[in-house]
This record gives C-alpha cells, sequence and structure tokens, in this order.
C-alpha cells in the first residue's frame, strides 16, 4: 500500500506532497515534495491507494441557499440565519462541530476564514481527480479522505502547539515533534529527509496526512454516525485517528482501492 498525503495551500509554493509505502511492518518515506501543484498531485493521486488531503473537501449544507438566498432577495433562506447561532451554521460543518466535540480543537471555518481560497483550490482538484479517475466521495470512503493533522497528533499523543512559522521558537518546537514522532513510530523510515521535514511544517503536515490516509485506509478513524452521514457526503467529513499510531504498522486488511503504475522516485526532490 501506498499512500498520499497532501497539504494543500491556495498556491503551489507552500503546497507539499508525501508518499509512504507501507510493507512488512514499515513505512518509507518514498517522495517528499514542496511548490506542489494540481497537475502532480492528480498522478500521485492515480498511483496511490489512499489519499488524505488537509483541506475542506466541501462547505456547510447551509451557505449555498443562504447565498442564493441573498442573491435573488429572497427572504428565508437569508433570515433563517440570523444572530450568531444562525451564522455558525454558515461558517462550521457537522464535521467541523463533530470534530470539536471529540478533540477539543475547533478547525478553521471553510466559509468565513483564510481556508476559504484552499478550499476553492481543493474544489477545482476534486473536479480534475474526477475526470482522471472518477469522483470520490467527500466523506472518504472512497480513495481521497479529508484529514486534520492537528487532530491527528493529538489522538496519537503528540500534543503539538505553535510549530508552524519560521521564526525560532516554532523551529524548535517542529524539530521536537518530529522526534517524539520518530521515537514513537520506530517502525517510520523518514530516508534521509529529517532535516527538510524539521526546517518545513508543510513538509511535516504532508507526512501527517500520509499516515492519516493510512489510517483510514485500514479502517483506524472516525466514521460518520449515521446522524452526520448524509452531511457528510455533501458537506466532506475530517477523519480522526480512532487507534494507536502504533497499529498503523499492523498488516492492512487489503488495499483501499486499485493502484496504477507510476515510477515512485527514490530521490525526493525529483518530482517527475
Amino acid at each position: 500500500m501506498r499512500t498520499l498525503g497532501v497539504d494543500l495551500a491556495a498556491s503551489t509554493k507552500k503546497t507539499a506532497a508525501a508518499v509512504l509505502d507501507w510493507s512488512a511492518g514499515t513505512a518509507r518515506l518514498e517522495y517528499l515534495a514542496l511548490d506542489v501543484g494540481d497537475r502532480e498531485i492528480v498522478e500521485l493521486f492515480g498511483a496511490g491507494s489512499m489519499t488524505g488531503i488537509d483541506c475542506p473537501v466541501g462547505w456547510p449544507d447551509a451557505f449555498l441557499p443562504f447565498l442564493a438566498g441573498h442573491l435573488n432577495f429572497d427572504g428565508p433562506p437569508v433570515l433563517g440565519h440570523d444572530g450568531i447561532e444562525g451564522r455558525r451554521l454558515l461558517a462550521y460543518r457537522d464535521t467541523d462541530r463533530f470534530v470539536t466535540a471529540h478533540t477539543g480543537l475547533i478547525p478553521l471555518s471553510v466559509s468565513a476564514d483564510r481556508l476559504a481560497h484552499p478550499a476553492m483550490r481543493c474544489a477545482v482538484l476534486q473536479a480534475k481527480i474526477a475526470a482522471g479517475h472518477g469522483p470520490q466521495a467527500r466523506d472518504g470512503s472512497g480513495r481521497l479522505a479529508e484529514v486534520y493533522p492537528a487532530a491527528s497528533l493529538k489522538v496519537w499523543g503528540l500534543l503539538a502547539r505553535g510549530y508552524k512559522g519560521r521564526g525560532a521558537p516554532e523551529a524548535d518546537r517542529l524539530g521536537a515533534l518530529l522526534a517524539d514522532l520518530c521515537e514513537a513510530a520506530p517502525w517510520l523510515d523518514l530516508a534521509g529527509n529529517e532535516d527538510r521535514l524539521a526546517a518545513s511544517d508543510d513538509l511535516f503536515d504532508a507526512v501527517m496526512a500520509s499516515l492519516t490516509a493510512r489510517a483510514v485506509a485500514v479502517g483506524q478513524t472516525l466514521r460518520p454516525p449515521v446522524s452526520h452521514a448524509a452531511a457528510a457526503l455533501t458537506e466532506g467529513w475530517i477523519h480522526v485517528p480512532s487507534g494507536a499510531l502504533t497499529g498503523l504498522a499492523a498488516p492492512a486488511p487489503g488495499p483501499a482501492g486499485a493502484t496504477r503504475g507510476h515510477s515512485w522516485s527514490e530521490n525526493p526532490d525529483n518530482r517527475s
């Protein structure tokens, strides 16, 4: 099994990708790149078993009727969201509230925060994947799943805050976090990329997304309860790990999807 993790940003410059090859109780980092474009992501998706993407794959169900009502001077869909509680239904999805209830973390709003621009790119990317490999269900039941590295870190006991940024405190925290990850997962072979990972939170989050993609593939994430199932198909669903990090290296019951031929470069700087 090969899992792809994507830390998706609005621009390619801050977008990172990581591929892990899982076999014989180990995971080896086969591919690590920054400044990744859509075409490359689609190609990597096609060659993998499961992809975890750190970006919302949908918007709140209430958001589109609200915008349509505003555009068409149709009062009820707009007035139904009067007040702060009504506006929260426009800002947060079912999955966002579910994650907060289970982890205490509050995901950024896809419609009212810094995630809006990356999410637009993600929608285009999903359309490109659908054109080449078929539509992928937004609840993660296909080969593409929404992930949230901060939640994965917390569930796996790697409590990390303040590691994003280029200052000295952030770099020190990222280096310590990477060391903690390597200690907690001795089966993880970073293939000599430790320095690159310690210097870039984008690359680190891509590896975390790839690890979480493995959790999705082997059934070790929280799936949508019946009460959230319909919304998960339209809004998306954040896959939060349900088991320990150590459980990822156990033999998988089978690949999440068929893999396709691809030349996986041993050189992490080769993005062909």
